[in-house]
């Protein structure tokens, strides 16, 4: 069943989040993740929200769990984490 990564973001150093950005990018795409929605225009209708959101598909939950705990975006996450505060979560598509 194909899952998707809910990811809400407050972006609070730009330069150290680009590093970021430059990494996660192909690492999610090593793992057949495909970006839905990635920083565009938002409403947040109910709730605080964040500036900055994105959904990313996966085929299944298994490779999305994979994606996040691989190197390559573990790498990614050393500028993101520090330089963001965040939610990121996991959802199973019906």
């Amino acid at each position: 069943m194909v899952a998707y990564a809910m990811v809400h973001i407050d972006v609070v150093d730009a330069e150290e989040y680009a590093k970021y950005a430059a990494l996660a990018g192909p690492a999610v795409e090593k793992f057949g993740g495909e970006f839905l929605a990635r920083g565009g225009e938002c409403f947040h209708m109910e709730g605080e929200g964040r500036s900055r959101n994105v959904i990313i598909r996966f085929k299944d939950m298994d490779t999305a769990k994979t994606f996040y705990h691989s190197p390559e975006y573990q790498e990614a996450l050393s500028y993101g984490l520090p330089s963001a505060e965040r939610e990121y979560t996991f959802v199973e598509g019906v």
